[in-house]
Formats: C-alpha cells, sequence, structure tokens
C-alpha cells in the first residue's frame, strides 16, 4: 500500500486539507481577539499571559505527541486532534476574564500544538516517500487557510459576535476532519521504513551531533515562531490602536501577512532548489527583519500593510525548512523537538509583546519580531558547514 501512487496522492490531498483546516481555524480565533480583549476588560499585560495559554498548552503537548504517533501512528493522532481543536476553538467568546481565557486558551493550545506534531510527522513521511521537496506546499496551505480565515472573519466581524463566528468554526472543522480524516484513517503511513534504517544505519554522524543539529534547527523554527505568533495575535491589534483601523481593516493585516506567506510556500520548493536550505534562511529571516521593521514603525496603515507582505515573504520557508531538516535527522521525535523550540518562540512571544507594549509601545515592542528573524539567518549562517554536512 505504501507503494500505491494514487494512496500517496489522497494522502497528500488529506494532509494538506488538514493544514488549510489548522490556519483556518487559528486564524478565526485571532482575528477575534480584539472583541475578546474588550470582553474580558484585560490589559496588554493580561491579554499577554492570557494568550500564553496558547502557546503553553502547545509546548507541553508537543513531546507527548511524538510518542503517541511512534505508538499510534500520526495520522490517528491527526484525527483526533482535530476534532479537539474544532471543538476548543469555541471555548474563548465564553469567558469573561483573562484568567478564564488564558484557562480556555490552554485547551486550545493543547490541540493545536497536537495536530501540528500529528500532521507535520505524517507530511515528513510522506516527503521521503515522494523524494521531492514538497514540504512548503504543505505549509503554504496553512497559509492560505490563515488567509481565508482572516478574510472571513473580517467580514463577519461587524455582524456576528465572537461567539457565532468561533461556534461556525467548530461546525466547519468537525466537518472537514470527518471526511479528510477517513483517508488519513484508511491509508497507512508511508513507513519511511525504507529510509529509516539509513538514518538509524548511519552511526557516522554520532547521535550527539544529530542532537545538536535537531535543536539548531529548532532555535530557527523559534525565531519564525515568535514572528508568526506575534503578527497572529497582535497585528490587528497594532493597526486598530496604533494607526486607526476599522475592525474590518485590522483583520486585513494578517490576511495580507498570511496571503504573502501563501505564495512564498508555494513557490518554496522552487526556491529552495535553487538557492539551497541555507541561502533560503539567510535571505528570509533578512527579508523577514526589514519588513518587520516597516510593519512596526510604519506611519501609515499603507506602509505596515507592506510591511506585513514583506514579512511574511521573508519568514514564508524558515519553519517548514526547518521543521523538515529536524524529521529527516530524527523522525517524530525530531519534528516534536523542533516543534517545541519553535513553539517556545509562541510561549515567549506573547506575554514578552504585552509588557514591552506596557513599557514602551506596542510598535517598539513589535520591532523584537525583526530582532529574531536577523538572529534566524545569522544562526543559518554561521551553521552552515556544520548543518548540511
Amino acid at each position: 500500500m505504501p507503494g500505491n501512487g494514487n494512496n500517496l496522492t489522497r494522502l497528500r490531498i488529506a494532509l494538506t486539507t488538514f493544514f488549510a483546516l489548522d490556519g483556518f481555524i487559528f486564524a478565526g480565533w485571532v482575528v477575534r481577539i480584539p472583541a475578546i480583549k474588550h470582553q474580558t476588560g484585560a490589559s496588554a499585560s493580561g491579554l499577554g499571559l492570557a494568550l500564553l495559554g496558547v502557546s503553553a498548552g502547545a509546548v507541553v503537548t508537543m513531546m507527548i505527541t511524538g510518542r503517541l504517533c511512534r505508538r499510534y501512528g500520526s495520522h490517528k493522532v491527526t484525527v483526533v486532534c482535530g476534532i479537539l481543536l474544532s471543538l476548543s476553538v469555541a471555548l474563548p467568546p465564553l469567558t469573561h476574564s483573562a484568567l478564564t481565557l488564558g484557562a480556555v486558551l490552554l485547551l486550545f493550545g493543547a490541540a493545536y500544538g497536537g495536530i501540528n506534531v500529528a500532521f507535520n510527522s505524517a507530511a515528513v513521511d510522506l516527503v521521503r516517500a515522494l523524494r521531492r521537496p514538497i514540504m512548503p506546499s504543505f505549509h503554504a496551505a496553512f497559509s492560505l487557510g490563515g488567509m481565508i480565515g482572516a478574510g472571513v472573519g473580517g467580514l463577519v466581524a461587524g455582524s456576528l459576535s465572537p461567539t457565532r463566528h468561533l461556534l461556525g468554526l467548530t461546525l466547519i472543522g468537525l466537518l472537514v476532519t470527518t471526511l479528510a480524516g477517513r483517508t488519513l484513517v484508511r491509508i497507512e503511513a508511508p513507513a519511511p521504513a525504507e529510509s529509516a534504517p539509513r538514518a538509524e544505519s548511519s552511526p557516522r554522524r554520532p547521535e550527539t551531533r544529530t542532537r545538536g543539529l535537531v535543536v539548531i534547527f529548532g532555535l530557527i523554527a523559534l525565531c519564525t515562531a515568535y514572528g508568526e505568533g506575534a503578527l497572529a495575535d497582535w497585528s490587528a491589534l497594532h493597526l486598530e490602536q496604533d494607526l486607526d483601523a476599522s475592525p474590518g481593516i485590522a483583520a486585513v493585516g494578517y490576511s495580507c501577512f498570511a496571503l504573502a506567506m501563501t505564495i512564498g510556500r508555494l513557490t518554496g520548493s522552487r526556491l529552495l532548489q535553487r538557492l539551497g536550505q541555507t541561502r533560503t534562511l539567510v535571505y528570509g529571516g533578512a527579508t523577514a527583519a526589514i519588513g518587520m521593521l516597516l510593519g512596526a514603525l510604519a506611519p501609515a496603515l499603507w506602509v505596515a500593510l507592506l510591511g506585513f507582505v514583506v514579512t511574511g515573504l521573508g519568514l514564508a520557508n524558515l519553519f517548514p525548512v526547518a521543521v523538515e531538516r529536524a524529521g529527516t535527522l530524527a523522525g517524530p521525535d525530531g519534528v516534536a523537538v523542533a516543534s517545541t523550540l519553535g513553539y517556545g518562540g509562541m510561549l515567549l512571544g506573547p506575554p514578552a509583546i504585552g509588557f514591552m507594549a506596557d513599557w514602551f509601545s506596542l510598535p517598539i515592542a513589535l520591532t523584537s519580531v525583526a530582532a529574531l528573524a536577523a538572529t534566524a539567518a545569522a544562526i543559518a549562517l554561521l551553521t552552515r558547514r556544520t548543518a548540511t554536512g
């Protein structure tokens, strides 16, 4: 079955659907953050601590999910986490304080972290079976889902309450999970069994060195996820609060970022073939740093939107490359380690930006995204010989 080309095609479609659903649900939640902030009466730092629940829940479950994938298979774990993600997104609008918001976001984050490890592990196996660099296409689906989710959120922001909007996401999520999940449950993972022995029987690369490489790629993922999380959680508020955008236009800011990420990832395979992994990481990090300085310090709305677009293009392929390399080196455990470090960036991002916004201003706080994007580029450049050796 693993060698059946038709099954591999169906599997790719199903996995792409789950990536898109994940982005759609997550973006639908983030564009309603300003309304839920108002509903809970949270300060910027209080909101930052509540948003910490998403990342904390994700990071706590990521290492566990790696073990679950090895035991039950990444396909089944993806489906279960898809159900939990769809159910938990309806909870935030039911809260009326920063404390209860943080508590329900722990559940949402746990489901979000679990599904990310599970479907990335499944995608790494499929990439190895197909022997083609298609990993960016899966993350393009996530970004496309995010763009659509943000766009829909902007359209319904004035007509639907957060409660009705996010409940609608629950229904859509359960329907899509049911349809796409059938394929995942019925088709076995294309066992990297044929390539796995190579990875394990290649003791030329010491275990400690392999771990070190996984950590390197995890640090790049951390810097990238910090930026993605910051734009998801704070871009709408930045445009609304600092540049006087309406709620609908503020939601478009994240949509622009997600569109740029989608375009960057759809062209990612070609970019990787042309530039190679190291230059893709270095150029991407530098581009994102320039874009975020524009987005954070822009004096006008259109300049900020342009900055978000440039940032999206720069960040687009950093996380997919980092996770794929970690997964190729160490399987589901490598994906789990890199994802945990990556979402550690999201763990640090919300409260860090919230506190910096209280101490200085939100635009100044957002420049930290540029600093970490530049750091990712520097790590890739400084470790290029080790990472490719």
